[in-house]
Protein backbone atom coordinates (compact mmCIF):
# COMPACT_ATOMS: atom_id res chain seq x y z
CA UNK A 1 0.00 0.00 0.00
CA UNK A 2 1.00 3.60 -0.44
CA UNK A 3 0.02 6.11 2.22
CA UNK A 4 -0.34 9.81 1.48
CA UNK A 5 -0.02 11.99 4.59
CA UNK A 6 -0.81 15.68 4.99
CA UNK A 7 -1.06 18.28 7.74
CA UNK A 8 -3.73 20.94 7.29
CA UNK A 9 -4.96 24.05 9.12
CA UNK A 10 -3.02 25.85 11.80
CA UNK A 11 0.26 24.39 12.92
CA UNK A 12 0.72 23.18 16.48
CA UNK A 13 3.22 21.15 18.53
CA UNK A 14 2.87 17.44 17.77
CA UNK A 15 2.43 17.44 14.01
CA UNK A 16 5.93 16.20 13.33
CA UNK A 17 5.72 13.31 15.83
CA UNK A 18 2.44 12.30 14.16
CA UNK A 19 4.06 12.33 10.70
CA UNK A 20 6.95 10.28 12.08
CA UNK A 21 4.56 7.71 13.55
CA UNK A 22 2.63 7.31 10.28
CA UNK A 23 5.80 6.78 8.25
CA UNK A 24 7.41 4.39 10.74
CA UNK A 25 4.24 2.33 11.29
CA UNK A 26 3.63 2.01 7.56
CA UNK A 27 7.24 1.05 6.90
CA UNK A 28 7.16 -1.55 9.67
CA UNK A 29 4.35 -3.27 7.78
CA UNK A 30 6.21 -3.00 4.46
CA UNK A 31 4.36 -0.03 2.99
CA UNK A 32 5.41 3.31 1.48
CA UNK A 33 4.54 6.87 2.49
CA UNK A 34 4.32 10.08 0.50
CA UNK A 35 4.02 13.47 2.14
CA UNK A 36 1.81 16.12 0.52
CA UNK A 37 3.11 19.66 1.00
CA UNK A 38 1.09 22.49 2.53
CA UNK A 39 -1.98 20.47 3.47
CA UNK A 40 -4.78 19.96 0.97
CA UNK A 41 -3.09 22.47 -1.32
CA UNK A 42 -0.40 19.87 -1.99
CA UNK A 43 -2.99 17.28 -2.96
CA UNK A 44 -4.81 19.72 -5.20
CA UNK A 45 -1.64 20.99 -6.88
CA UNK A 46 0.28 17.68 -6.86
CA UNK A 47 3.08 18.83 -4.56
CA UNK A 48 4.63 15.95 -2.65
CA UNK A 49 7.82 14.31 -1.41
CA UNK A 50 8.66 10.71 -0.48
CA UNK A 51 8.89 9.96 3.22
CA UNK A 52 11.09 7.13 4.43
CA UNK A 53 12.02 6.23 8.02
CA UNK A 54 15.34 8.04 7.45
CA UNK A 55 13.44 11.22 6.52
CA UNK A 56 11.60 11.37 9.85
CA UNK A 57 14.54 10.83 12.22
CA UNK A 58 14.45 13.45 14.99
CA UNK A 59 10.93 14.68 14.30
CA UNK A 60 9.62 13.56 17.70
CA UNK A 61 10.84 16.78 19.31
CA UNK A 62 10.50 19.24 16.45
CA UNK A 63 7.80 21.92 16.40
CA UNK A 64 5.67 22.91 13.42
CA UNK A 65 5.34 20.57 10.46
CA UNK A 66 8.05 19.60 7.98
CA UNK A 67 5.35 19.10 5.36
CA UNK A 68 4.05 22.64 5.66
CA UNK A 69 0.39 23.52 6.06
CA UNK A 70 -2.33 25.80 4.73
CA UNK A 71 -6.02 26.52 5.18
CA UNK A 72 -6.87 25.32 1.68
CA UNK A 73 -10.36 23.96 1.05
CA UNK A 74 -9.87 21.41 -1.76
CA UNK A 75 -13.60 21.07 -2.35
CA UNK A 76 -14.50 24.75 -2.54
CA UNK A 77 -14.72 24.36 -6.32
CA UNK A 78 -15.56 21.24 -8.28
CA UNK A 79 -12.56 21.73 -10.56
CA UNK A 80 -10.31 21.57 -7.48
CA UNK A 81 -12.00 18.36 -6.39
CA UNK A 82 -11.18 16.81 -9.76
CA UNK A 83 -7.54 17.87 -9.33
CA UNK A 84 -7.41 16.16 -5.93
CA UNK A 85 -8.72 12.90 -7.31
CA UNK A 86 -6.35 13.10 -10.28
CA UNK A 87 -3.35 13.64 -7.99
CA UNK A 88 -4.20 10.63 -5.85
CA UNK A 89 -4.58 8.50 -8.95
CA UNK A 90 -1.36 9.77 -10.49
CA UNK A 91 0.60 9.24 -7.28
CA UNK A 92 -0.84 5.78 -6.68
CA UNK A 93 -2.14 6.64 -3.22
CA UNK A 94 -4.16 3.87 -1.59
CA UNK A 95 -4.96 5.64 1.69
CA UNK A 96 -4.83 9.32 2.70
CA UNK A 97 -3.92 10.14 6.31
CA UNK A 98 -5.29 13.61 7.03
CA UNK A 99 -3.90 15.24 10.17
CA UNK A 100 -5.84 18.32 11.22
CA UNK A 101 -8.81 19.91 12.90
CA UNK A 102 -12.47 20.22 11.90
CA UNK A 103 -11.84 21.79 8.50
CA UNK A 104 -9.09 19.36 7.48
CA UNK A 105 -11.12 16.40 8.70
CA UNK A 106 -14.22 17.77 6.97
CA UNK A 107 -12.36 17.76 3.67
CA UNK A 108 -11.17 14.23 4.44
CA UNK A 109 -14.76 13.12 4.97
CA UNK A 110 -15.74 14.62 1.61
CA UNK A 111 -12.89 12.74 -0.05
CA UNK A 112 -14.11 9.53 1.55
CA UNK A 113 -17.61 10.21 0.21
CA UNK A 114 -16.06 10.52 -3.25
CA UNK A 115 -14.78 6.97 -3.04
CA UNK A 116 -11.23 7.31 -1.73
CA UNK A 117 -9.88 5.58 1.39
CA UNK A 118 -9.13 8.12 4.14
CA UNK A 119 -8.29 8.04 7.85
CA UNK A 120 -8.04 11.05 10.12
CA UNK A 121 -5.83 12.19 12.99
CA UNK A 122 -7.32 15.02 15.11
CA UNK A 123 -5.04 17.89 16.03
CA UNK A 124 -5.64 21.39 17.24
CA UNK A 125 -4.24 23.52 19.99
CA UNK A 126 -7.86 24.61 20.62
CA UNK A 127 -8.80 21.10 21.86
CA UNK A 128 -12.20 21.48 20.19
CA UNK A 129 -12.52 18.35 18.03
CA UNK A 130 -15.49 16.29 19.15
CA UNK A 131 -15.10 12.62 20.00
CA UNK A 132 -11.62 12.74 21.51
CA UNK A 133 -10.66 13.46 25.10
CA UNK A 134 -7.65 15.58 24.10
CA UNK A 135 -6.04 16.77 20.90
CA UNK A 136 -2.29 17.04 20.66
CA UNK A 137 -0.93 20.56 20.58
CA UNK A 138 -3.23 21.74 23.35
CA UNK A 139 -1.05 20.89 26.33
CA UNK A 140 2.07 22.41 24.80
CA UNK A 141 0.27 25.59 23.76
CA UNK A 142 -1.35 26.10 27.15
CA UNK A 143 2.02 25.67 28.87
CA UNK A 144 3.27 28.63 26.84
CA UNK A 145 0.19 30.68 27.72
CA UNK A 146 0.52 29.89 31.43
CA UNK A 147 4.17 30.94 31.39
CA UNK A 148 3.16 34.21 29.71
CA UNK A 149 0.52 34.85 32.39
CA UNK A 150 3.01 34.18 35.17
CA UNK A 151 5.47 36.62 33.62
CA UNK A 152 2.72 39.22 33.31
CA UNK A 153 1.93 38.72 37.00
CA UNK A 154 5.40 39.97 37.90
CA UNK A 155 4.92 43.13 35.87
CA UNK A 156 1.38 43.68 37.09
CA UNK A 157 2.45 43.35 40.72
CA UNK A 158 5.46 45.62 40.28
CA UNK A 159 3.49 48.42 38.60
CA UNK A 160 0.12 47.87 40.33
CA UNK A 161 -1.63 47.27 37.03
CA UNK A 162 -4.47 45.25 35.61
CA UNK A 163 -3.25 43.20 32.66
CA UNK A 164 -5.36 41.32 30.12
CA UNK A 165 -3.89 38.31 28.31
CA UNK A 166 -5.62 37.37 25.04
CA UNK A 167 -5.21 33.74 23.99
CA UNK A 168 -6.43 31.72 21.03
CA UNK A 169 -9.87 30.10 20.85
CA UNK A 170 -12.64 30.84 18.38
CA UNK A 171 -15.77 29.02 19.53
CA UNK A 172 -14.24 26.93 22.31
CA UNK A 173 -12.53 28.40 25.33
CA UNK A 174 -10.34 25.48 26.37
CA UNK A 175 -7.07 27.41 26.06
CA UNK A 176 -8.38 30.36 28.08
CA UNK A 177 -9.96 28.06 30.65
CA UNK A 178 -6.79 26.04 31.22
CA UNK A 179 -4.60 29.15 31.24
CA UNK A 180 -6.82 30.89 33.77
CA UNK A 181 -7.08 27.83 35.99
CA UNK A 182 -3.40 26.92 35.95
CA UNK A 183 -2.13 30.50 36.01
CA UNK A 184 -4.40 31.87 38.73
CA UNK A 185 -6.24 34.54 36.73
CA UNK A 186 -8.71 36.75 38.59
CA UNK A 187 -11.20 36.53 35.72
CA UNK A 188 -11.30 34.23 32.70
CA UNK A 189 -13.58 34.88 29.73
CA UNK A 190 -14.55 32.10 27.32
CA UNK A 191 -16.87 32.10 24.28
CA UNK A 192 -19.21 29.59 25.93
CA UNK A 193 -20.42 32.20 28.44
CA UNK A 194 -22.20 35.47 27.71
CA UNK A 195 -19.98 38.44 28.39
CA UNK A 196 -20.98 40.09 31.68
CA UNK A 197 -19.02 43.30 31.97
CA UNK A 198 -20.18 44.17 35.47
CA UNK A 199 -19.16 40.76 36.77
CA UNK A 200 -15.71 41.08 35.18
CA UNK A 201 -15.23 44.58 36.59
CA UNK A 202 -16.29 43.40 40.03
CA UNK A 203 -13.66 40.65 39.98
CA UNK A 204 -10.99 43.07 38.83
CA UNK A 205 -11.91 45.59 41.53
CA UNK A 206 -11.74 42.90 44.23
CA UNK A 207 -8.31 41.84 43.04
CA UNK A 208 -7.06 45.43 42.92
CA UNK A 209 -8.37 46.12 46.41
CA UNK A 210 -6.79 42.94 47.79
CA UNK A 211 -3.30 43.18 46.27
CA UNK A 212 -3.18 46.18 43.90
CA UNK A 213 -3.01 44.22 40.66
CA UNK A 214 -5.27 41.99 38.58
CA UNK A 215 -4.90 39.39 35.83
CA UNK A 216 -7.57 38.65 33.22
CA UNK A 217 -7.48 35.95 30.53
CA UNK A 218 -9.76 36.27 27.50
CA UNK A 219 -10.30 34.02 24.52
CA UNK A 220 -10.00 35.80 21.17
CA UNK A 221 -13.47 34.53 20.23
CA UNK A 222 -15.32 36.23 23.11
CA UNK A 223 -18.03 38.59 21.90
CA UNK A 224 -17.66 41.98 23.60
CA UNK A 225 -20.16 43.64 21.29
CA UNK A 226 -19.70 45.94 18.33
CA UNK A 227 -17.01 48.00 20.05
CA UNK A 228 -14.72 44.97 20.27
CA UNK A 229 -13.07 45.79 16.97
CA UNK A 230 -13.65 45.55 13.26
CA UNK A 231 -14.44 42.28 11.56
CA UNK A 232 -11.43 40.58 10.07
CA UNK A 233 -10.86 38.90 6.72
CA UNK A 234 -11.91 35.28 6.25
CA UNK A 235 -10.09 32.11 5.27
CA UNK A 236 -11.18 29.58 2.62
CA UNK A 237 -13.47 27.83 5.08
CA UNK A 238 -15.30 31.09 5.90
CA UNK A 239 -13.75 31.66 9.33
CA UNK A 240 -13.05 35.21 10.42
CA UNK A 241 -9.37 35.91 11.18
CA UNK A 242 -9.82 36.87 14.81
CA UNK A 243 -6.47 38.53 15.44
CA UNK A 244 -7.82 41.72 13.86
CA UNK A 245 -10.71 42.05 16.32
CA UNK A 246 -8.52 43.24 19.19
CA UNK A 247 -10.58 41.67 21.97
CA UNK A 248 -7.81 41.86 24.56
CA UNK A 249 -6.99 45.48 23.86
CA UNK A 250 -10.66 46.49 23.93
CA UNK A 251 -11.28 44.69 27.21
CA UNK A 252 -8.23 46.37 28.75
CA UNK A 253 -9.55 49.76 27.62
CA UNK A 254 -12.90 49.12 29.27
CA UNK A 255 -11.32 47.92 32.50
CA UNK A 256 -9.06 50.96 32.68
CA UNK A 257 -11.91 53.37 31.99
CA UNK A 258 -14.18 51.78 34.61
CA UNK A 259 -11.68 51.22 37.42
CA UNK A 260 -9.15 53.99 36.92
CA UNK A 261 -6.37 51.43 37.19
CA UNK A 262 -3.45 51.51 34.80
CA UNK A 263 -4.31 48.68 32.41
CA UNK A 264 -2.39 46.87 29.71
CA UNK A 265 -3.07 44.01 27.32
CA UNK A 266 -0.90 41.32 25.76
CA UNK A 267 -1.68 39.11 22.78
CA UNK A 268 0.70 36.16 22.47
CA UNK A 269 -0.91 34.94 19.24
CA UNK A 270 1.15 32.45 17.27
CA UNK A 271 3.76 32.17 20.02
CA UNK A 272 1.33 29.62 21.50
CA UNK A 273 1.77 27.39 18.46
CA UNK A 274 5.52 27.36 18.07
CA UNK A 275 8.21 25.36 19.80
CA UNK A 276 8.82 21.74 20.60
CA UNK A 277 5.89 19.58 21.71
CA UNK A 278 5.87 18.63 25.38
CA UNK A 279 5.84 15.04 26.63
CA UNK A 280 2.08 14.48 26.54
CA UNK A 281 1.73 15.81 23.01
CA UNK A 282 4.71 13.84 21.70
CA UNK A 283 3.26 10.59 22.97
CA UNK A 284 -0.36 11.30 22.02
CA UNK A 285 0.63 12.36 18.49
CA UNK A 286 2.74 9.21 18.11
CA UNK A 287 -0.11 6.98 19.29
CA UNK A 288 -2.66 8.61 17.01
CA UNK A 289 -0.40 8.53 13.94
CA UNK A 290 0.36 4.84 14.43
CA UNK A 291 -3.30 4.06 15.11
CA UNK A 292 -4.37 5.76 11.86
CA UNK A 293 -2.15 3.38 9.90
CA UNK A 294 -3.49 0.42 11.88
CA UNK A 295 -7.06 1.44 11.04
CA UNK A 296 -6.20 1.57 7.34
CA UNK A 297 -4.42 -1.78 7.38
CA UNK A 298 -7.44 -3.32 9.10
CA UNK A 299 -9.70 -1.97 6.34
CA UNK A 300 -11.37 0.48 8.72
CA UNK A 301 -11.06 3.65 6.66
CA UNK A 302 -13.53 6.51 6.94
CA UNK A 303 -12.56 6.82 10.59
CA UNK A 304 -10.65 9.13 12.88
CA UNK A 305 -8.22 7.84 15.50
CA UNK A 306 -9.14 9.41 18.86
CA UNK A 307 -8.26 9.15 22.54
CA UNK A 308 -11.01 7.70 24.74
CA UNK A 309 -9.94 7.28 28.33
CA UNK A 310 -6.57 5.58 28.05
CA UNK A 311 -7.33 3.87 24.75
CA UNK A 312 -6.98 4.90 21.11
CA UNK A 313 -10.06 3.94 19.08
CA UNK A 314 -11.45 4.69 15.63
CA UNK A 315 -14.71 6.61 15.25
CA UNK A 316 -16.59 7.59 12.06
CA UNK A 317 -15.89 10.98 10.52
CA UNK A 318 -19.49 11.98 11.13
CA UNK A 319 -19.09 11.43 14.87
CA UNK A 320 -15.84 13.39 15.04
CA UNK A 321 -17.38 16.25 13.07
CA UNK A 322 -20.72 16.45 14.88
CA UNK A 323 -20.17 20.02 16.05
CA UNK A 324 -17.46 21.83 17.98
CA UNK A 325 -16.39 20.40 21.33
CA UNK A 326 -16.91 23.31 23.67
CA UNK A 327 -16.23 23.78 27.38
CA UNK A 328 -18.85 21.94 29.43
CA UNK A 329 -20.62 23.15 32.58
CA UNK A 330 -18.50 21.18 35.10
CA UNK A 331 -15.36 22.86 33.80
CA UNK A 332 -16.99 26.29 33.99
CA UNK A 333 -18.11 25.54 37.54
CA UNK A 334 -14.52 24.68 38.47
CA UNK A 335 -13.25 27.81 36.78
CA UNK A 336 -15.55 30.08 38.78
CA UNK A 337 -14.43 28.47 42.02
CA UNK A 338 -11.26 30.51 41.62
CA UNK A 339 -12.72 33.83 40.50
CA UNK A 340 -11.40 36.79 42.47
Amino acid sequence: MRFGVLTGGGDCPGLNPAIRAVVRRAAMAGHESLGFLDGWKGVRDDLARPLTPADVVGLEGKGGTVLGTSRTNPFAREEDAHKVLATLEHRGIDVVVAIGGDDTLGAARELQRRGRAVVGVPKTMDNDVRGTDWTFGFHSAVSVAVEALERLRDTAASHHRAIVLEVMGRNAGWVALATGLAGGADATLVPEERYDEEAVLARVRRALAARHFALVVVSEGVDLGLAAGRAGAKDEFGHELLAERGVGAELARRIGAATGAETRSAQIGHIQRGGAPELFDRILASRLGAAAVDLALAGRTGRVAVLRGGEIVGIPFDEALAGTRTVEAPWLDLLHTFDA
